[in-house]
C-alpha cells in the first residue's frame, strides 16, 4: 500500500532474464501509485564477493542517503554501472549468473573484488561458483579474471591489504587481491569502505581516468589527508575516558595521527556522522597492516582502587622501564662519594584518570626529596624519607605532567621514565 507520500521502487527477482523487466514489478507498478519498476542489467561490470564483508559492503552501499535519493541509486545502478556480477544485487542465479558472467567478461570489462582471497586448503574455503560440475574458488576466479580485466579495482580493507580475516594467525591464509594476482590494483579501502569512494573511483575508470595512487594504491585524491589533521578535536583537551563529548581520543588509542581518509569532512550515512564524531575512535582501518600494526585499538588505562592507589600497585618493583639502577649507581648530583647516601626511584606513574602524579622510593632516612621534571626542571614538589628511608611523592590536579623525573636527595639524582605519560608530557 502507498500513498503520495510513500514512493516505492519494486526490484523482480527471479527465474527470468537479466535484462527483461520482472512482469510482476511492472504489473505491480502500473496499479500502484508513485511506483516506479526498474531492472537491473546483467552485462557490463563484473563484482565479486569473497566474504561477509561483500555483504556489509553492499549493504552500506545501498543504504546510503547520499545515494538512495529516489532516482540516485537507481540511475547509478542502471545508467552509468552495469553490474554483471554480484551474488546480492544480481537478478540471475545458478547457470544464468555464471554466463552472465561469461558474456560480460569476454569483452572489456572492469573487475572489482570485495573481500579477501583465501589461499590455504587450494582456496576451497571460499567458492563463488559452480561450472562444469566443478566448484570455482574464488582464488581461481580472481586470478583468472584480473588477467583479462581492463582494470582491477580491491574494495575494502580486506581486498586491498588482507584487513581482519588476514590479522594473525590467519587460518584460512587470506591475502590480498595485488598479492594474489601480483597486478597493480586500484585499492579502496576501508572497513567498510565509504560508497562515496567506489562511485568516484568507478567514474574516474569509466571516464578513462586512472586516478592517481600513493604507495598503499589508493586514489590519493581520497586518501591524502590524515584524519587527525582535520579533526574538529585535534586542538581540544585530552580525554581521560570515554563518553565526554568534544575531547580529543588521542590518549585512548585514536590512530588519527597515522591514517589517511576523508571521514572528518565526508561523513558517513549521508553526512551524519563518524567514527570520532560518534565518540569512538580511529582504530585506522583504511591502513595497510590494520588491524595487527594498530593493535591494541584501546590504550590501556589503570583503575583507581577505593583509596586512590593504583590498583596494580602489586606490581610496583617492576624497574623495567628504569634507566637507572637500584643499587644506589646513576648520574649523582653533589658530593656522590658518602657511602652512606643512596637515593633509588622504585616508581613513577601517571594516573589519568585523577590526573594524578605518584613518584616513590628509597634514601638515607630523614633525607628531603625532590621531584622535578626531567626536561623541564619544573619543581613538583618535596617530600621527607621515613625512618627506614622510603619516601613517596604524591601530588593531584598536575596539569601537564612529566615525560620523565628527576629526583634528588642527599646530594645524589635520578632519573626515571613516568609510565603511562601522556604523548603531551612536559
Amino acid at each position: 500500500t502507498t500513498t503520495a507520500q510513500v514512493k516505492t521502487r519494486l526490484i523482480g527477482n527471479g527465474s527470468i532474464s537479466a535484462s527483461d523487466d520482472a512482469p510482476e514489478a511492472v504489473f505491480a507498478s502500473t496499479v500502484t501509485d508513485d511506483t516506479g519498476a526498474y531492472t537491473f542489467p546483467g552485462v557490463g561490470h563484473s563484482v565479486l564477493g569473497s566474504s561477509p564483508c561483500a555483504n556489509a559492503m553492499m549493504l552500506a552501499f545501498l543504504d546510503d542517503p547520499a545515494q538512495a535519493r529516489p532516482t540516485d541509486l537507481v540511475d547509478l545502478l542502471t545508467g552509468t554501472i552495469n553490474l554483471a556480477y554480484h551474488p546480492n544485487l544480481m537478478g540471475a542465479a545458478g547457470d544464468l549468473a555464471v554466463q552472465n558472467l561469461r558474456d560480460a567478461t569476454a569483452g572489456s570489462f572492469i573487475l572489482a573484488v570485495e573481500g579477501g582471497i583465501p589461499t590455504a586448503f587450494g582456496g576451497h574455503t571460499c567458492m563463488l561458483w559452480t561450472e562444469d560440475g566443478a566448484e570455482i574458488t574464488a582464488q581461481d576466479a580472481v586470478r583468472e579474471l584480473a588477467s583479462k580485466a581492463a582494470a582491477v579495482i580491491s574494495i575494502g580493507t580486506c581486498a586491498s591489504h588482507g584487513g581482519i580475516p588476514a590479522a594473525n594467525p590467519n587460518p584460512t591464509g587470506i591475502v590480498s587481491v595485488s598479492e594474489l594476482t601480483g597486478i597493480q590494483t586500484v585499492n579502496i579501502p576501508g572497513c567498510p569502505t565509504h560508497p562515496d569512494w567506489i562511485v568516484w573511483t568507478i567514474a574516474n575508470l569509466l571516464a578513462g581516468e586512472v586516478p592517481t595512487l600513493d604507495s598503499q594504491g589508493r586514489p590519493q585524491a581520497l586518501y591524502q589527508t590524515l584524519v587527525h589533521s582535520n579533526c574538529p578535536y585535534r586542538s581540544a583537551e585530552e580525554a581521560e575516558q570515554f563518553g565526554i563529548a568534544g575531547r580529543c581520543l588521542e590518549e585512548l588509542g585514536c590512530k588519527g595521527k597515522v591514517t589517511r581518509a576523508d571521514c572528518p569532512s565526508r561523513k558517513w550515512n549521508g553526512g551524519v556522522n563518524w567514527c570520532i564524531g560518534a565518540g569512538s575512535i580511529c582504530l585506522g582501518c583504511t591502513e595497510s597492516g590494520f588491524p595487527d600494526s594498530f593493535s591494541p585499538f584501546y590504550a590501556e588505562q589503570e583503575s583507581e582502587a577505593p583509596d586512590g592507589d593504583s590498583s596494580d600497585d602489586s606490581s610496583s618493583d617492576d624497574h623495567s622501564d628504569d634507566t637507572s639502577s637500584d643499587d644506589g649507581t646513576g648520574d649523582d648530583a653533589g658530593s656522590g662519594n658518602d657511602t652512606t647516601a643512596r637515593l633509588e626511584v622504585d616508581r613513577a606513574d601517571w594516573r589519568r584518570s585523577a590526573r594524578r602524579l605518584v613518584v616513590e622510593g628509597r634514601t638515607t632516612a630523614d633525607a628531603v626529596v625532590m621531584v622535578a621534571g626531567a626536561a623541564t626542571g619544573t619543581i613538583y614538589g618535596v617530600v621527607s624519607a621515613d625512618s627506614d628511608g622510603r619516601w613517596r611523592f604524591d601530588q593531584t590536579r598536575v596539569s601537564r605532567p612529566p615525560c620523565r623525573v628527576h629526583v634528588e636527595a642527599d646530594g645524589l639524582a635520578r632519573e626515571r621514565d613516568v609510565r603511562n605519560a601522556p604523548r603531551k608530557c612536559a
